[in-house]
């Protein structure tokens, strides 16, 4: 057997005993050899006798997947370690570190003398952590533009037909405040494009000057008077002076000063491609916006190569929602933005639950080689998926 598996199968006996004996805080794996993983850590979980070990895998994409494992699951612990670097190992009665070099060498530090006092099991005893504690939203719902909007009711409790729409702003405010160190600090311009009812105007409008005391200027577009109308009472009402709705075509819209963020949830089909254009037109720093349908390339999608999927509706409709994501990722990677797909909220809740994001890249040339390289790639991906045909939704 080799040193590294030694030590791991060590690091892991020493991990289900700590648990064992409820003396466990957590283990941390690092250094993993999957490159789209930050880390895992593990802690002791459930209720009363019935307890499990949990695994929180934190991806580089913002997601968080878990992984649950029997209390004396050894041989798949140690699987599930090898995986890894380096592993630290922290208990009430003190710590060991495993670390594994480049070339495969590996050390453990402390744990002769953790494993002693594990077995005295003196220590503190840790409560396993309730596995049905509640998530730690931003909001809390006594926000009273919430109460406002009847998300929650007058003693800030969310309603419960309301649980959904109250998960997905805070979501989509987690996804924002990952990318606020890339808008300008203090003072910030936001448009909120095919903004519908507004509730997420609302919520980023008071994240920013509210919760982070930033001096907003926001506006929400939309084709809908009465909603608008709706809208702006609202606004008012609220004292939020840094917020106006105006009715009007996205196509025609153009601000006298330009956003550092635009955000669209759900706009319809091509809806969101004028918006990701008009996004992309106005240089803004940070674009994310959730889709709503995709029928635009479901009607002109002719591709021979795919007609195993193509020729079953459902798998067709499934493919070009897909595709047309992609697609809009790569022309704005063109562009010059940073992409990534998300996901915004359990699918479960609804299958709108795809995010965009798209941060753009300082200095960059739409004539550099860079450039060059992505638009051919977006055009090759658009050519090979509707050969004989155009996407007016599409054009670059």
């Amino acid at each position: 057997m080799s040193n590294a598996l030694n030590h791991t199968e060590a690091i892991t006996e020493l991990i289900l005993l700590a648990a064992s004996k409820r003396l466990l805080k957590k283990a941390v794996y690092s250094k993993p050899a999957d490159k789209t993983l930050f880390k895992s850590v593990l802690t002791l979980r459930g209720n009363g006798d019935s307890l499990f070990l949990q695994i929180e895998r934190f991806h580089k994409d913002n997601k968080v997947t878990h992984k649950n494992f029997h209390t004396d699951d050894k041989d798949a612990l140690c699987s599930f370690a090898e995986g890894y670097g380096q592993i630290n190992l922290i208990t009430s009665e003190g710590e060991c570190e495993l670390r594994t070099s480049s070339s495969g060498k590996a050390t453990l530090l402390g744990a002769d003398k953790l494993r002693r006092k594990l077995s005295s099991g003196s220590g503190e005893q840790i409560a396993p952590i309730s596995n049905n504690r509640e998530k730690q939203y931003i909001l809390d719902g006594s926000e009273p533009f919430l109460r406002y909007l009847d998300v929650s009711d007058e003693k800030g409790r969310v309603r419960d037909r309301k649980q959904s729409k109250f998960r997905q702003i805070n979501r989509f405010l987690e996804l924002i405040r990952d990318v606020e160190d890339k808008l300008p600090k203090g003072e910030l311009r936001i448009c909120d494009l095919c903004c519908g009812k507004s509730y997420l105007s609302f919520a980023v409008y008071h994240y920013f000057a509210n919760v982070k005391g930033y001096r907003v200027s926001m506006t929400g577009v939309d084709l809908k008077p009465d909603v608008i109308e709706h809208c702006n009472k609202t606004a008012k009402a609220l004292g939020f002076n840094g917020l106006e709705f105006l009715c009007g075509n996205i196509r025609e819209y153009t601000p006298e000063v330009l956003p550092s963020l635009v955000i669209s949830l759900h706009a319809c089909d091509i809806a969101t491609d004028l918006v990701l254009e008009k996004a992309a037109e106005w240089n803004t720093d940070v674009i994310l916006s959730t889709p709503c349908c995709h029928h635009e390339l479901n009607h002109n999608i002719h591709c021979p190569e795919l007609s195993f999927v193509t020729d079953y509706s459902m798998l067709r409709q499934k493919l070009c929602d897909a595709a047309t994501d992609a697609l809009r990722l790569c022309r704005l990677e063109a562009h010059g933005y940073t992409v990534m797909a998300l996901e915004l909220i359990d699918p479960e809740e609804t299958p709108k639950n795809v995010m965009l994001r798209a941060v753009r890249k300082k200095n960059f040339r739409s004539d550099s080689a860079e450039a060059i390289e992505k638009k051919e790639r977006y055009l090759a991906a658009k050519a090979f998926l509707c050969q004989g045909k155009d996407l007016d939704a599409f054009r670059f």
